[in-house]
């Protein structure tokens, strides 16, 4: 595991080096080269994360895995939107995201009670819905991404550093779109069997997650249908990723919070 862990953390430092050199210059970034060596990335450190989430005695999601996957899934979907997206250069955010994640989870430790006697479709519904969670995640920081690069192109500051590296504002547009719809199907199908494998949701105390849980995927939901009926983009569509999410976090959170405090 360690051959493996090490080969990981040099492909994302070598990639994040190259993509800070690459912007720096504003010279061109490989497509093929950079995702391909993200896609070895990507399987070596699933190889690394799949036996430390996936134990004999349940599903393991203390803070260090948590954070591994995380790093995970945003590097997994840059490559997947980058294939058809002009987006490499916001592999910066991605990659170091993923190297930081795959450090702590190998180096951290963290007691945890695996979840145990979970069915098939349960343990489903929890990655799932940890996969919606980060991409609707990623939406809501390029929602932010969004809203700042439309604030600096009004006012004219188009020369700012930062401004000038990003995706065209179209593209920028149509990733967040991207994300979005791919968060919703994510979540729909996870809420799906959630509500088909939970028989009593109050006595489960699942009952304030799924309420926030419904309300963002509402809210998501009218996004997507202003956005193909009435054609709403641009800050509208930044705050309702924003908005959608800050939903969905206070479900998650709030939730464990209930469970371990008030309900305790």
């Amino acid at each position: 595991m360690l051959l493996i862990f090490l080969s990981v953390v040099l492909i994302y430092t070598a990639s994040s080096l190259y993509l800070a050199n690459a912007l720096v210059k504003q010279s061109r970034i490989s497509k093929g080269l950079l995702l391909g060596v993200l896609g070895i990335g990507l399987i070596l450190h699933g190889c690394l994360l799949y036996p430390q989430i996936i134990t004999t005695d349940g599903l393991n999601f203390n803070l260090f895995n948590t954070l591994n996957l995380t790093g995970l899934f945003f590097l997994l979907f840059y490559v997947l939107f980058g294939l058809y997206r002009p987006i490499l250069s916001l592999g910066i955010l991605a990659v170091p995201s993923a190297l930081i994640g795959v450090s702590l989870g190998y180096i951290g430790d963290a007691t945890y009670e695996p979840i145990e006697q979970l069915s098939i479709y349960l343990q489903v519904h929890i990655l799932l819905s940890f996969a919606a969670y980060c991409v609707l995640l990623m939406a809501a920081v390029q929602g932010l991404l969004l809203r700042l690069q439309i604030r600096e192109l009004k006012h004219k500051t188009i020369h700012r550093f930062w401004v000038s590296r990003l995706p065209s504002l179209q593209s920028m547009e149509s990733l967040l779109f991207d994300m979005i719809l791919m968060g919703f199907v994510i979540l729909s199908i996870a809420l799906g069997l959630g509500f088909g494998a939970t028989y009593d949701i109050m006595t489960q105390h699942i009952a304030h997650k799924m309420v926030f849980s419904v309300l963002s995927w509402l809210l998501y939901g009218v996004l997507i249908a202003g956005h193909y009926r009435y054609g709403w983009r641009g800050k509208r569509a930044a705050n309702f990723a924003i908005y959608g999410f800050v939903l969905l976090a206070v479900g998650f959170v709030g939730s464990k919070a209930v469970m371990e405090f008030l309900l305790s």
